[in-house]
């Protein structure tokens, strides 16, 4: 009994400031600001202004071009992942460099990046924010998707060969899905990095392609914060995180390759 009530009381300690963003974002504007803090009327004003006005443009820009990082990503990730694996390619130089990607501050390409784009015509284009995402995106599934492919057995695929199939056909047929587990976590932990990223959209999007971090950022006003719209704005946000951070959590805990040999 004391363990559980330890246990909630740890727990909605974590969740308090969820909670307390979930409180604001169901208050009118007037009653974020007061003290002692109210706790009603509740409305879902706060939601509907923000999904009639630029958040609601900005929710599909953002869906559309974290899928699409994905959907071109992953497939070319897991390849670039099972070279690296299996046949070394490149050697402990490229291996490296995958990983430095992830090291360099985003801050230190930012302008470099922005000068490209724009002499490509790419600025304020939601193609040239998803390459931009790919950029940084690609080496992070790789070196992730790396790591599953080493974790299994190389004997599934020499038997794969053995029975005439190709490398190519080995890896699409045996390899693949006794890594759907560890491609489905790279997918989704793809997903929620381009989902939050803030610097490159900022530079390289205009009023038609700004993401969500962005206008939530466009709240601060010369009237203040607006509370009210950016917690309920946050809500909205960190809806499709949670869900899919669920599901990674399931898929992690699988077995890669429990099964596969027997």
């Amino acid at each position: 009994m004391l363990t559980h009530l330890g246990l909630l009381g740890v727990s909605l300690f974590f969740l308090l400031p969820l909670l307390w963003i979930l409180r604001t974002a169901l208050l009118p504007e007037q009653l974020a600001y007061v003290l002692p803090p109210r706790w009603g009327p509740v409305t879902l004003r706060n939601f509907v202004e923000l999904v009639r006005g630029p958040f609601g443009r900005a929710m599909v820009n953002s869906v559309v071009v974290a899928s699409a990082t994905v959907l071109v990503g992953l497939p070319l990730g897991a390849l670039l992942g099972y070279a690296l694996a299996r046949y070394r390619v490149g050697g402990e130089g490229l291996r490296f460099g995958v990983l430095a990607t992830q090291m360099l501050p985003p801050i230190a390409l930012a302008l470099p990046l922005f000068s490209l784009f724009r002499t490509w015509g790419l600025v304020n284009t939601l193609p040239g924010i998803v390459i931009a995402y790919l950029a940084f995106g690609l080496p992070f599934m790789s070196w992730m998707l790396m790591g599953f492919f080493e974790g299994i057995p190389r004997e599934l695929e020499e038997s794969a060969l053995v029975d005439g199939a190709t490398p190519l056909v080995a890896f699409f047929r045996v390899v693949v899905p006794v890594a759907t587990p560890g491609l489905f976590a790279a997918g989704v932990l793809g997903f929620i990095l381009a989902w939050n990223e803030f610097l490159f959209v900022l530079l390289l999007s205009g009023l038609e392609t700004q993401t969500i971090p962005v206008v939530l950022a466009a709240q601060i006003t010369q009237r203040g914060v607006l509370f009210s719209k950016v917690a309920a704005g946050v809500v909205l946000s960190i809806l499709p995180v949670i869900v899919l951070a669920r599901v990674v959590d399931r898929y992690l805990v699988a077995g890669l390759t429990f099964g596969a040999v027997k």
